[in-house]
């Protein structure tokens, strides 16, 4: 009996003195620290709102053409016999200069048989008027009358008088054909290409070859409604343009001027193009350019547009896809404002109003912001604890 009740009574004594002790454990636990946690507000990068002036830029492309391109051709027929050496492709000329002759001797030929037929017919007149001179006296002396015309040969004294015209009109035509033998520069140029030799005939309105005037040069701009609203009326004033285009790893640059638009819209592309004309782009004249602009060239062009006063510039990216811009109140706090948007281009948007000028304009990108979201600046010191917990530390477990 004894023996049983000490098998049964030792396991229930060390069961009681663990709870005992546990519980002691328990009792003397120290309470659990209590823990600060600070939010802190959003961190923002923002600058001050400032207006300023601004002078609108349209920018467009297209390549550079000359104002006039020739098809020169024969307007008598005969056989080549010189070739200027400035008649090449690329060769420069001055107008007036001789690019091709062709042969002479028939038209010098032409031209003598019209002399010879225009002295016989002057001789024919002559003796015309002369027997209508006779006439008349004859007529006086018998007659006291008013003679008859064909008494006094006027009808013969008038054919003699066409005959004498038509003779100047042969040599006129004469020598306007000895004269188009040599085909001349009709303005000062550069060869594009060129389709006679020396020794070949060449029948009347046969082409020689192409030619470009180098006076002046143009670029077509394809512009569009919104760049055309920033651009002013050309009828007024023609603003300046500046072309670019980079040659051999470097950019050059040319000043030209926006004389036109060309009054009717594309009917492929619904633009308008504006005309920029280029005075002197090859240099010929006066170095007025830093280097030649030829025809052909692909160039960037950035028009001088209108002026506006008092208006916000921005970084493209500050405006959200909404057409909202957030600025930071003076309780350092979102505002999202609607904007009035001038006008935007590929870095830039130009607001006009909307934006409160004694605030700051957010320049970092916040995901989900809100009205009155709290939000603190790069340079600020750490915010005050705005919201405090407790945290309870975990029970001890065996």
């Amino acid at each position: 009996m004894s023996s049983t009740l000490r098998k049964v009574g030792i396991p229930i004594v060390i069961l009681v003195s663990a709870i005992v002790i546990f519980g002691a454990l328990v009792m003397l636990k120290p309470a659990p620290e209590k823990k600060e946690v600070i939010t802190k507000s959003f961190l923002v990068d923002a600058v001050p709102i400032t207006t300023e002036n601004v002078e609108f830029l349209v920018y467009a492309q297209g390549a550079v053409t000359p104002t006039q391109q020739t098809m020169l051709s024969t307007q008598v027929g005969g056989r080549v016999i010189n070739i200027s050496e400035k008649f090449n492709e690329g060769g420069f000329f001055k107008k007036g200069d001789v690019l091709v002759a062709l042969e002479r001797d028939d038209y010098q030929t032409d031209l003598l048989l019209a002399e010879a037929e225009l002295a016989r017919a002057q001789a024919s007149l002559d003796e015309e008027i002369a027997r209508s001179k006779v006439a008349e006296r004859e007529w006086s002396s018998i007659n006291s009358g008013t003679p008859p015309e064909l008494g006094l040969r006027k009808p013969q004294l008038a054919r003699e008088k066409a005959n004498l015209k038509a003779a100047m009109a042969n040599i006129d035509r004469a020598k306007r054909n000895l004269s188009r033998t040599n085909i001349t520069a009709p303005y000062d140029g550069l060869v594009k290409s060129r389709m006679v030799d020396i020794g070949q005939f060449a029948p009347m309105g046969t082409q020689i070859g192409e030619v470009f005037a180098t006076d002046v040069a143009q670029v077509r701009l394809p512009l569009t409604d919104n760049d055309v609203a920033f651009i002013g009326d050309l009828r007024t004033e023609q603003p300046m343009v500046s072309l670019s285009a980079e040659i051999a790893g470097k950019r050059h640059f040319w000043q030209g001027q926006l004389v036109r638009d060309e009054a009717v819209l594309d009917d492929a592309r619904r633009v308008i193009y504006g005309v920029v004309e280029i005075e002197d782009p090859y240099n010929l004249n006066i170095a007025k350019h830093p280097s030649s602009l030829k025809f052909g060239r692909f160039v960037s062009a950035a028009i001088s547009g209108l002026e506006a006063n008092n208006v916000v510039k921005l970084p493209r990216f500050v405006m959200r896809l909404d057409g909202t811009v957030l600025t930071v109140t003076n309780d350092n706090t979102i505002q999202i404002n609607t904007v009035d948007v001038m006008r935007a281009d590929e870095d830039f948007v130009y607001i006009s109003g909307g934006l409160p000028l004694d605030q700051q304009v957010v320049m970092s990108a916040i995901s989900t912001p809100y009205e009155g979201m709290p939000v603190r600046f790069t340079d600020d010191k750490p915010s005050e604890p705005v919201n405090t917990e407790t945290e309870q530390g975990d029970e001890v477990s065996l």
